[in-house]
């Protein structure tokens, strides 16, 4: 699709509309600080007891107070943590001999693109319906190389046909849509046969699949090397990638993320190591019982099919949720673009009862659909799932009470004037 159901472009870099006032990435920055200034507001106010992480990011600093002395010490550090680090990570990803890590995981994927193309078309297989993460897109680019995205249902042998240097498998997207295991084994079995190297997606995948869903892990499953987020399904943090697998792909990848400064220095390193040490799979589940709760108490007050259900909690689509707005207004044309619908809708929700969501402390090119996947505690800082169903209606109300107002939209998501 080239656009929305609203006739607007689709900037096919991050799959989203562009509006007047998020125009591009350095306008959704200025949404982020501003968003953190609020947030801070809130901690000011309430307290940091106050804000309730709906990002299904936690992002706390898991260090332990020695670390700081030793560990996190950036000569000596790396060294003195780095079999214990090996061994955390291969029992994580079921195997692999190598352990890298780089200060996200987007830049882990875009560091890996660089160094392993070769100058050819790289391959990305993705769950059916859903598309390769802006990483991956932008990777390409960067690499001046072709991207072929197809999903596990596609004829993916097809693919190889241009011999790919790189094949990518994305397991479970930010969206949460899941490549089932077969595919999975199918699209590495592929590549390896084109003499591809094979560099697994999985962020959410390396412990969603298995926890949630009985899959196997990662790096059982064929692929040369694979990544996943520190902060992600039940990992409390810091925000980090972490690289797993045989040595040539891992090393070169760390070391193309090296020259571009995308490598993590000791203290986040460290923090990445102490979240893989603490991981209990039962924090997943309960992450994920509280978001179908979620789920539940939306599906009673939205249109059927608008809620999509993933494992981790209810997903809005951006444009079901302009929609809903302008249904709300008794407009058929609006001035806004889906995205800044719902970053308008979050910021009232942070604001009003400090939820913080990727719609308001996102990354520029990010999902814009509102997600909302509670992390450990969340539901409860905000009264349970039915007080957070009607913030969010009251946030919808108050967005289309201003659906002609430029200038509050432009104050309640950049905090001034764009």
């Amino acid at each position: 699709m080239t656009h929305d159901r609203f006739g607007n472009s689709l900037d096919p870099s991050v799959g989203y509309a562009r509006g007047a006032i998020l125009c591009s990435s350095a306008a959704e920055i200025r949404r982020l600080r501003h968003a953190q200034s609020i947030a801070a507001q809130v901690v000011a106010e309430r307290g940091i007891e106050a804000i309730a992480i709906f990002t299904g990011n936690p992002r706390y600093f898991p260090v332990k107070p020695d670390d700081l002395s030793e560990l996190c010490e950036e000569w000596v550090g790396p060294g003195l943590f780095a079999d214990e680090m090996t061994e955390a990570a291969t029992q994580h990803f079921g195997g692999g001999d190598t352990v890298a890590i780089t200060n996200r995981t987007s830049a882990g994927i875009v560091a890996a693109i660089l160094a392993l193309s070769d100058g050819k078309p790289v391959v990305s297989v993705v769950p059916a319906g859903d598309r390769s993460h802006a990483s991956v897109i932008r990777g390409c680019r960067l690499a001046g190389v072709k991207l072929l995205e197809v999903d596990g249902q596609d004829d993916i042998e097809a693919a190889m046909q241009d011999r790919p240097a790189l094949v990518i498998v994305t397991t479970v997207t930010s969206a949460l849509a899941r490549l089932p295991d077969d595919q999975t084994r199918r699209a590495i079995d592929a590549g390896k046969a084109a003499g591809a190297t094979v560099f697994m997606d999985e962020a959410y995948g390396a412990r969603l699949r298995p926890v949630l869903h009985g899959g196997e892990q990662s790096l059982t499953m064929g692929a040369d090397f694979a990544i996943t987020n520190a902060d992600k399904a039940g990992l409390s943090g810091p925000r980090a990638g972490i690289l797993c697998g045989q040595s040539d792909p891992v090393l070169a990848t760390l070391a193309k993320a090296s020259e571009l400064g995308q490598e993590a220095r000791a203290p986040i390193a460290a923090g990445a190591m102490r979240s893989l040490q603490a991981f209990d799979p039962e924090d997943l589940r309960h992450e994920a019982r509280d978001g179908q709760a979620i789920a539940d108490a939306l599906e009673e007050a939205w249109a059927a099919g608008t809620v999509h259900r993933s494992d981790l909690g209810p997903m809005l689509g951006e444009e079901d949720v302009l929609e809903r707005v302008m249904a709300q207004a008794g407009r058929t044309r609006a001035a806004i673009v889906p995205a800044e619908a719902t970053a308008a809708i979050a910021m009232i929700l942070l604001r009003d009862h400090g939820v913080l969501t990727v719609n308001t402390h996102g990354a520029p090119g990010g999902r814009v659909s509102l997600r909302l996947k509670p992390t450990a505690g969340a539901l409860d800082t905000v009264g349970g799932a039915a007080n957070l169903a009607t913030a969010l209606d009251a946030a919808i109300e108050e967005v289309a009470e201003r659906i002609d107002d430029h200038d509050w939209f432009a104050q309640t998501l950049l905090g001034s004037s764009p």
